[in-house]
């Protein structure tokens, strides 16, 4: 399929869902590392023509140090033994792409890599603080994104823009240039400034590789003829797999050695890798993602590839790379797929009327983490792919539940803590680590359910913007809440179960500091929580400081907001979903900010340093 991100006119938009990656097992108010709140670096990119201004000074020994203590080194090195030399040697490869592929998100996301990389070579705390965050921007025990390094602080576009590109800027440009508008906001490229030198630059690429410039036929002709012009219009885009030609080159080659290893006792997984081999060259994902739904197969699996939009913070359109390694544990997996029937009839439960046929065999599979890269390195407990509604409406999306870190024992201990601290005596007992497993894969299968277009055919992300991750991921938990009751009914949960899942969703709302505007997950969780408190399924009494539960109230209450959330979805009316955001997302200091000091007093880490055994860590 022709690529969509050439400068000129492209092809007609996919329709695309809103993302889900980061699924936190803890309640939302935890900064995990590797979240879409921290960024990172790179030397000035062809999109960034900005002239530099003196960077911030960096950080103390004592800020650095204040950050290290409150983070949790987190160690994830599963049983390896079963894989068989070529499963091993595969796994190699993979790995070996995946450092590739986290320098390229590092390089997404800040243009200062050179200038970081020289601060921390002979640090090894702010190195840890580097990888902590993917790079020099670091979120505060305050929720406040700070660079603590001498760098630049990033603009709302990172480095997929110009670095001195802000949004009024580029919706004038996009209105006076309508024909450009789906390349410079397709979902695989990067924005760039029309000078001589960026557009020689992205030709000389194509003469060194040949390959990408007839797998992108219409590039060279543009862009030759841009810099012809006496006045070329002043941005064009470009595919990511000519702006990071070497790296995805180099991944490609790798991902074909993984599949030569693998191809003789796991023929699908090694088709999955030739297609996204192939596809990281195309920056068109429907043969990858086609062979990664429909394909059974072996001990290992892999998401590879830019998906999520979390960092994009200007537009909201622009996906990030990753890569994630996993070990499936086939007995867990094929009993959840069994569980999993009857998708259909929750989906025609849901309170809207454009119900919609869903698959009923969508993919779900238990694994360990291997190791992850890029954005997917953080605790994340799920996935959920792809995010493209039309490959999605062909294919279906799989699901990949992340056992070892939804079941860690660390991590679920600090969940305990954090829920004592927040709730009355009578529920310290309803939380358990199964139900969060099981309200985790239900959020998963949430995105499948429920609004994917709006009532006029428009994509979610274009409809919302910045709305839309949001929406997506209230929806997303809302679903797995609302479909308890019925779970429970058919005997999928027992009574104990049931409580544990209502309990780890009242969990999630919790915020330990106020959510910034930017922060989808936070933001609509503490959107839930007023809901909640509005109608009476959770009461706050002020003298014991504590928060009090009314199970009775749980599914109605639920239901009301979801049936809000789904409207709002099928409208696609902006000024509607930014006033209902701004509504639900009021902070009171009397409520919110004493459950938040409780919640901050708790002897728990607020961070996650994720380490891992396969890379010798």
């Amino acid at each position: 399929m022709p690529s969509a991100t050439s400068p000129g006119p492209g092809p007609v938009r996919r329709q695309r869902l809103a993302p889900c990656l980061l699924v936190l097992t803890l309640a939302g108010s935890l900064a995990l590392a590797g979240s879409a709140s921290a960024q990172p670096a790179q030397p000035a990119q062809p999109a960034s023509g900005a002239p530099r201004l003196p960077p911030a000074p960096g950080w103390s020994d004592a800020q650095v140090q204040s950050i290290l203590d409150a983070t949790l080194t987190v160690r994830l090195a599963p049983e390896l033994a079963h894989l068989s030399p070529g499963e091993s040697l595969a796994l190699q490869k993979l790995l070996a792409a995946g450092g590739i592929i986290q320098k390229v998100y590092e390089r997404q996301l800040h243009r200062d890599l050179d200038r970081a990389a020289r601060q921390t070579r002979s640090d090894p705390r702010r190195a840890t603080l580097y990888r902590l965050f993917h790079g020099p921007i670091a979120t505060t025990l305050q929720n406040q994104r700070e660079p603590f390094l001498a760098v630049d602080m990033p603009p709302p576009g990172g480095n997929v823009y110009p670095w001195d590109l802000r949004k009024p800027e580029l919706d004038a440009y996009l209105e006076q240039h309508p024909k450009e508008a789906a390349a410079l906001t397709d979902l695989r490229s990067v924005v760039a400034r029309a000078t001589p030198a960026n557009l020689r630059r992205h030709l000389a690429t194509l003469t060194r590789f040949p390959e990408l410039a007839a797998l992108h036929p219409g590039l060279r002709p543009a862009l030759s003829a841009r810099l012809r012009a006496r006045r070329p219009a002043t941005l064009y885009a470009v595919p990511y797999a000519v702006e990071y030609a070497e790296q995805m080159t180099a991944v490609s080659r790798l991902l074909h050695q993984a599949a030569d290893a693998v191809v003789a006792e796991d023929w699908a997984f090694a088709k999955y890798l030739r297609n996204r081999a192939r596809d990281l060259l195309t920056d068109d994902y429907e043969a990858g993602d086609a062979a990664w739904i429909t394909g059974r197969f072996g001990n290992l699996n892999a998401q590879i590839g830019a998906y999520e939009t979390y960092d994009d913070r200007l537009l909201g359109t622009r996906a990030y790379y990753s890569l994630s390694v996993l070990v499936r544990r086939k007995d867990e997996s094929a009993a959840l797929a069994a569980a999993m029937r009857g998708l259909q009839a929750i989906e025609d439960s849901l309170p809207y009327e454009r119900h919609k046929t869903v698959r009923e065999n969508s993919p779900v599979g238990v694994y360990d983490v291997v190791a992850d890269f890029g954005q997917a390195r953080s605790a994340n407990t799920a996935t959920i792919l792809p995010n493209e509604a039309y490959l999605a409406e062909r294919y279906g999306r799989t699901i990949l539940l992340r056992a070892n870190i939804l079941r860690h024992p660390q991590l679920h201990e600090t969940a305990r803590a954090l829920w004592t601290s927040a709730v009355a005596p009578a529920h310290s007992a309803d939380l358990d680590i199964e139900g969060d497993f099981y309200r985790t894969l239900w959020h998963e299968v949430g995105h499948y359910l429920g609004v994917s277009t709006t009532v006029d055919g428009r994509s979610l992300d274009v409809a919302l913007a910045a709305d839309h991750n949001l929406l997506e991921e209230l929806k997303a938990d809302l679903v797995s809440l609302y479909a308890a009751r019925a779970l429970r009914k058919s005997g999928y949960y027992d009574e104990a179960r049931l409580r544990a899942v209502y309990a780890g969703g009242i969990l999630r709302v919790l915020q330990v500091n106020r959510p910034r505007r930017d922060q989808p997950y936070q933001s609509m969780q503490l959107m839930q929580w007023n809901w909640f408190l509005e109608r009476g399924l959770l009461r706050f009494d002020a003298a014991a400081g504590k928060l009090i539960i009314a199970y009775d109230r749980y599914h109605d209450v639920v239901a009301g907001m979801l049936r809000e959330v789904l409207a709002l979805q099928s409208s696609g009316d902006r000024k509607l979903s930014d006033a209902f955001i701004l509504r639900y997302s009021t902070w009171d200091e009397d409520l919110h900010g004493r459950v938040a000091a409780q919640l901050r007093a708790t002897p728990t880490k607020r961070f996650r340093l994720l380490r891992y055994g396969a890379l010798g860590e």
